[in-house]
């Protein structure tokens, strides 16, 4: 990993250690201080995921008196998913996100995300705008949003608690399901968290039309060479993809096919489980191609910075996948 990504890892994860565990009301766990009123009592639903917007405005309120989050609240907002702003004197700040998205998964982490920015970034600018059509500038400004997209994954999903959902279990779309479901997030919101966490080499895809929109590959999958470089390439579906359109009337959502399939560099010999499934309301589908252990290491060494693959180029320029 470069350095300045274990940097900004660093920084998230020491962020949400220093909010004590708060992230573990998500499924109903002790945590270490008192968290507010409203969250103990009333904030946690059937599912056992707990309301992110009374989270942000109790904590701030509780630990930043004299500068709390006042308002949570969506509007139908042009362009963009999420909006986080100080007023004139800073005194008080502002979390919009858009209502008109369907999806309540994708609401939550918007809101999470606005209050990492809140957590992590407040006192470097007055105005965060975040969604997929936003251009986010320079590189400070780009790592800044992956920071705050980590805050959000890791304080709606405690990784312990994740890790527990699916350790001696055989990966699938049922079981990440299972995690969306329990922590109130996107079915990709939790694909991407276990791609994170994966024993093995993991790549979590998303198409549409027969072409990739992004890839993320783990570090044991970047390290083999399993990525897919697409800074100015468009990448299109192997045509024996279940995601394919050619195979649209295909029995099944899993085929067991040559790695080659999806990366030629493999060897001959190796196999994959894929399996694919449709992310929501979104018009896409994900795909997750369960690669074996690597045989051999790729080009890459570990004082080496990896390519960039897709999923990294769509966060880096501040578009995000849907949550």
């Amino acid at each position: 990993m470069p350095k300045s990504a274990q940097a900004s890892e660093s920084k998230t994860r020491d962020a949400l250690a220093g909010m004590a565990g708060v992230s573990q009301v998500a499924v109903g766990m002790p945590i270490s201080r008192h968290p507010p009123a409203q969250i103990r009592t009333g904030a946690a639903n059937a599912s056992g995921s707990y309301k992110v917007d009374e989270l942000a405005l109790e904590y701030s309120r509780q630990c930043f008196a004299d500068s709390p989050i006042d308002t949570v609240r969506g509007e139908d907002l042009d362009g963009f998913d999420g909006l986080l702003k100080a007023n004139k004197a800073r005194s008080k700040w502002l979390v919009l996100y858009n209502s008109a998205t369907p999806s309540e998964g994708r609401k939550r982490f918007t809101i999470a995300h606005e209050f990492g920015h809140y957590i992590l970034h407040r006192h470097q600018q007055d105005l965060f705008e975040c969604g997929d059509d936003i251009e986010t500038g320079d590189n400070n400004e780009r790592d800044i949003e992956a920071e705050a997209d980590l805050f959000a994954s890791t304080l709606l999903m405690p990784l312990d608690d994740f890790r527990r959902q699916v350790d001696g279990q055989p990966i699938s779309f049922d079981l990440l399901g299972h995690c969306a479901d329990r922590y109130g997030v996107s079915l990709t919101a939790a694909a991407l968290c276990w791609t994170e966490i994966a024993p093995k080499r993991a790549v979590l895809i998303a198409s549409r039309d027969d072409h990739v929109l992004w890839a993320k590959s783990n570090k044991a999958a970047l390290r083999s060479g399993a990525y897919f470089a697409t800074r100015k390439n468009i990448i299109e579906l192997p045509r024996d993809a279940l995601a394919h359109s050619s195979n649209a009337l295909a029995a099944g959502q899993q085929q067991t096919t040559p790695a080659r399939l999806w990366f030629p560099r493999e060897p001959e010999t190796m196999m994959v489980n894929e399996m694919i499934r449709d992310a929501g309301q979104y018009e896409y589908t994900l795909t997750l191609p369960l690669l074996p252990e690597a045989e051999w290491q790729g080009a890459h060494h570990d004082d080496e910075e990896p390519e960039e693959d897709t999923y990294d180029r769509f966060i880096r320029n501040g578009q995000y996948p849907v949550r």
